[in-house]
């Protein structure tokens, strides 16, 4: 029977913050409304991002409401890798909205707020901010169901809905097929981030994801 936690529905969102004067940020699950007047939000960061440590130096950030049409890549990019070491948004490019940055693409929406307190939860902080502005946008915003049973999405470690799973059992052995039944691209995903890539041979043992970072043996061939 699975856990009850893992019915609490959630969303996603793209967090956008500067590092002095270069743009950081990540995806989260968890943004909500605390007030109605004179709107309070919250967001929830683990303590190990980049982006907390840029937030408590620099309160103003925008949020990005992703929707089922965002730019999937931007997710891996974005949930996948730290800014510390990458540029999340080469490839995408930003607009400064109010002082913050926000990933060019497709969203529901953008928020941009201040953040006022920050409440110590363990292994997450909560972020509490006040709304400074909002700018719609368009399309059905993506619940993070949709994101694992539809895209196929895994959740990145610091999430504070990641879930450990035990390793993939190896598949039953099966007759060869002859060389006539063989397809001609075959196609391995990440099994990190969900990044696909198709090539005409096995993938090198020096192959590295261009979007997480892992190596070779993360990625899992597919039909």
């Amino acid at each position: 029977m699975e856990n009850p936690l893992y019915s609490i529905t959630y969303g996603l969102y793209v967090v956008g913050c500067f590092a002095g004067d270069r743009p950081a940020g990540c995806v989260i699950n968890t943004c909500f409304q605390v007030t109605s007047e004179n709107p309070m939000l919250a967001i929830c960061l683990n303590k190990n991002n980049f982006t907390l440590e840029c937030i408590k130096k620099n309160p103003r950030f925008s949020v990005s409401i992703i929707a089922e049409d965002t730019d999937t890549m931007i997710i891996s990019s974005f949930g996948f890798r730290s800014s510390r070491d990458a540029d999340k948004y080469a490839g995408f490019g930003y607009d400064e909205i109010d002082g913050a940055p926000a990933v060019k693409g497709q969203f529901c929406g953008r928020l941009v707020l201040d953040a006022c307190d920050f409440v110590d939860c363990g292994t997450h902080v909560i972020v509490v901010a006040r709304l400074k502005n909002s700018y719609p946008g368009s399309g059905t915003p993506m619940t993070y169901a949709y994101y694992h049973k539809v895209i196929k999405g895994s959740a990145p470690k610091n999430a504070p809905t990641y879930r450990e799973t035990a390793a993939t059992a190896p598949a039953a052995a099966t007759a060869p097929a002859s060389s006539a039944e063989k397809p001609e691209v075959r196609r391995f995903r990440c099994d990190v981030c969900g990044y696909v890539v198709e090539s005409a041979t096995d993938l090198p043992d020096d192959f590295v994801c261009p979007v997480c970072g892992v190596d070779r043996s993360h990625f899992v061939e597919i039909q």
